[in-house]
């Protein structure tokens, strides 16, 4: 399995984080990459470097006008009088607002109200170089993947909260989107996007939302009480063209591996069911029981069974890396995980 990581992570650190009214440390940090990396160095999978994006590559999702904010922001911000040290929005745009004509004006302010959805992704002087080197190695492993292969893109920042026009929850880019993407304009007739992170992969969801050629399959903690709060719920199916092709499985708090590994087995029947010739798996380790912003209870063995599981699936495969932030374990995780993947 060949893997890829890309070296302008280290760039992004964002300090600013709200929980529950405090402000806390943010989880997010380069420490996470580098567990991710030494444990595929421990493997004997050592990460090359991707290939650099494309001119617009990132336009196969996402917008122009928010891919300009995100590569302007930081620019912008320091430009403001007494600014903070990173761009956080401190307003947003609620649907009264937008149902009665509203839009972004020039002011940074404004811009990054409008394009965040919430106070959880932070841009800093390295974010968008970081930001690009991660969607850079989603790319190349959907490149992989429509080779018949399977790749690992250890993605930093993540990906799955992202929209097509707003960040959210860490996220910028929709890494997973991105290569699921890349493999039907390779030539995947239907793209599978199983999403394994303990949040909803609502960015996911709406970029997909009213696609029939992409299934969009998430398995989370309920949205009763877990973020994203709002979606991520079974009646959620999607619209259009895209009706029936997005799935929603919401845990209570607590299940842990025979429930999220019963979830799993039946996210494949409808895997199958769509004849799906490629799949992005959205890897998330957040879902164990040791996760500092945990609601599932998931252990090392379930991480390896499910590895094992969907390796089982033998479909062409880009691995995208999603959240999990107890710096200590998540080395630990994703050796069992891709062990479990190796033995399938």
């Amino acid at each position: 399995m060949k893997t890829y990581a890309h070296e302008s992570q280290a760039g992004h650190t964002p300090s600013f984080f709200l929980q529950r009214g405090r402000v806390q440390r943010n989880f997010e940090v380069p420490a996470r990459a580098a567990a991710l990396e030494a444990a595929l160095h421990r493997m004997g999978l050592a990460p090359a470097a991707p290939p650099p994006l494309a001119p617009r590559a990132l336009e196969s999702v996402h917008r122009a006008d928010y891919l300009d904010f995100l590569a302007t922001a930081a620019t912008d911000w320091a430009a403001l009088p007494d600014p903070g040290p990173e761009v956080v929005a401190n307003i947003h745009p609620v649907p009264e607002m937008v149902a009665q004509g509203a839009r972004t004006g020039a002011s940074i302010i404004a811009r990054a109200g409008w394009y965040t959805a919430d106070t959880a992704c932070p841009i800093g002087a390295g974010s968008w170089h970081a930001i690009q080197g991660a969607a850079a190695c989603a790319l190349a492993a959907a490149g992989e993947a429509a080779k018949g292969r399977t790749a690992y893109a250890l993605c930093r920042p993540p990906g799955h909260h992202a929209y097509a026009g707003r960040a959210g929850g860490h996220c910028y880019v929709n890494n997973a989107a991105l290569a699921a993407q890349a493999l039907r304009d390779a030539g995947a007739q239907q793209v599978a996007i199983l999403d394994i992170d303990s949040h909803h992969g609502n960015g996911t969801q709406g970029i997909f939302w009213e696609r029939r050629d992409v299934l969009t399959i998430s398995i989370h903690g309920d949205p009763d009480g877990y973020y994203p709060w709002f979606v991520g719920r079974a009646h959620e199916r999607g619209g259009g063209a895209g009706d029936g092709r997005n799935m929603n499985m919401a845990l209570a708090r607590g299940t842990g591996d025979a429930g999220w590994l019963d979830a799993l087995r039946y996210a494949f029947a409808a895997i199958r069911d769509v004849k799906a010739d490629a799949l992005v798996v959205a890897l998330g380790f957040d879902a164990s029981e040791h996760e500092p912003l945990g609601y599932l209870s998931v252990t090392e063995d379930g991480f390896a069974k499910a590895g094992a599981m969907i390796g089982g699936l033998h479909l062409p495969t880009a691995i995208t890396q999603e959240g999990g932030y107890n710096v200590d374990l998540i080395g630990t995780l994703l050796e069992r995980f891709l062990a479990g993947w190796g033995d399938a």
